[in-house]
């Protein structure tokens, strides 16, 4: 009798970017993953094929299903109200040692580093920085260049626009434009984390970034923000509807499947670092092995195995 194939997680590529999960309890129950609401109703989610589940206020979770979204490398993120204001997230799969030292060799090594912002800034912009520039006078060329954009689009969806403005501890005092711009980066920033966990590099260690847990989530989110999830939320602000951070959500999961920005973030990652020109470490031999890791080929790389 033929044995059933083992079980594996799906490649970061491959699966579906986020979901957002609210007023249910997350359980493991008869084996699969699922969502119960107040009435008992079972609502199964694949969570082997999704980056990260966004949990707002209203979920409880059983250490059975924390336990199954590690292993599967799914992320889950605690937020506040509208998937904005991160309390907590776990850690799928854990970090590499190995990548650890590497990433905190470039942040610590400033020659390193500076090569590694100006790479974010040529992908970011599409054009070299200026020459014999600081990180810090980067960051404020930046910063000044992130204003105009975000005027032109304003513009553009005839939207009315002062500056990026909003209060985290309450959520209803923001503008239209704000709130669409805040629930857009938060589900940009979960998928972010997700692929720089999956790649074992920590979020805190940021470049562009410092000092925050996720700083290297920043660096990373920043440099595709404008080609996805900034769009998205112009438009929605510009259609003013009853339920923005919904709509906005909504977009969001459409340009990221459009887009396939989770097949792209981790090659992204890897071509960043790279730019500061140092070897990556070789894993020693008790390391633990990656949580998601490719399979291997039995061909050349044009071969469909």
């Amino acid at each position: 009798m033929n044995e059933l194939p083992k079980l594996k997680p799906l490649m970061m590529k491959e699966r579906l970017s986020v979901l957002f999960v609210e007023k249910g309890n997350l359980d493991v129950l008869d084996g699969a993953f699922v969502v119960v609401d107040k009435n008992g109703v079972r609502t199964h989610i694949p969570v082997g094929g999704v980056a990260c589940l966004m949990l707002e206020p209203g979920t409880r979770v059983s250490h059975a299903a924390v336990t199954l979204a590690s292993r599967v490398g799914c992320l889950l993120v605690w937020t506040g109200e509208a998937g904005v204001r991160l309390y907590a997230s776990g850690q799928p799969g854990g970090a590499r040692a190995d990548r650890l030292l590497y990433q905190a060799r470039l942040a610590l090594d400033d020659e390193a580093r500076l090569k590694v912002v100006r790479k974010m800034y040529a992908v970011r912009f599409g054009e070299e920085p200026p020459a014999k520039r600081s990180v810090e006078q980067l960051r404020g060329i930046e910063g000044q260049r992130v204003k105009r954009m975000y005027q032109l689009l304003a513009q553009k969806h005839k939207v009315e626009w002062k500056h990026r403005d909003y209060d985290y501890t309450e959520w209803g005092s923001g503008d239209m434009a704000n709130r669409c711009l805040s629930a857009a980066t938060a589900s940009l920033y979960g998928i972010t984390e997700a692929a720089v966990l999956a790649a074992g590099y920590a979020p805190a260690i940021g470049f562009i970034h410092t000092g925050k847990p996720l700083s290297f989530v920043y660096d990373i989110a920043d440099v595709v923000k404008f080609e996805t999830v900034v769009p998205v939320a112009f438009q929605v602000a510009a259609q003013k509807p009853a339920s923005p951070e919904q709509r906005v959500r909504l977009g969001c999961r459409d340009i990221f499947r459009s887009t396939r920005i989770l097949e792209k973030m981790i090659p992204l990652i890897e071509e960043i670092l790279a730019a500061g020109g140092l070897e990556i470490p070789k894993a020693h031999e008790e390391a633990v092995p990656i949580a998601i890791p490719n399979p291997e080929g039995i061909g050349d790389a044009g071969h469909r195995s």
